[in-house]
């Protein structure tokens, strides 16, 4: 496996790691007319769009099959001001879980906000997600909570934090 700089054709990977994710993780969490409308098609056009103006990171195999992505930047909400960037996703295609994708590409993402001079970093999690304990393994610390509504259902995310960047184990 390796992890590199998204380019413009490995928008149909990521759309497909994207959309099989939500499947697979989001399922019982959000409501399924919500998932039912997901298209690959559309997540391609968005990561071509988020490529070309973003960071976006792939964890691809040997024989090229992008089997995860993560991008991140400045952080959005302004809500935490110890905190000065974000990792906005990060998605590992089912079955490919535990093999250290994830951690490689939050190291990518985190690498590449150091050296725009990022100091620190905060990632968004559904409460139900079972993922969030990647997130507390890698010494992210809970440092806050909102409410949001997807068609129509109350959900929780919770925001862990890096206080250091360079922490992230």
């Amino acid at each position: 496996m390796k992890v590199r700089k998204a380019a413009l054709q490995d928008a149909k990977g990521i759309a497909r790691v994207h959309i099989d994710s939500w499947l697979a993780t989001y399922r019982n969490i959000i409501p399924g007319e919500y998932i039912d409308r997901l298209t690959y098609e559309k997540r391609e056009r968005l990561w071509e769009h988020n490529i070309e103006h973003g960071d976006v990171f792939v964890a691809a195999e040997d024989n090229g099959e992008i089997i995860g992505f993560a991008d991140g930047g400045k952080e959005r909400t302004g809500q935490f001001k110890a905190f000065d960037g974000e990792l906005y996703a990060i998605y590992i295609r089912p079955g490919h879980e535990k093999k250290g994708a994830g951690k490689a590409l939050l190291k990518a993402v985190a690498n590449h906000l150091l050296k725009q001079g990022f100091t620190s970093v905060l990632v968004w999690v559904l409460k139900d997600n079972p993922s969030k304990n990647f997130y507390e393994k890698l010494g992210g610390r809970l440092i806050g909570s909102k409410d949001i509504e997807i068609s129509g259902k109350r959900l929780t995310e919770l925001a862990y934090g890096w206080r250091e960047i360079d922490t992230i184990q």
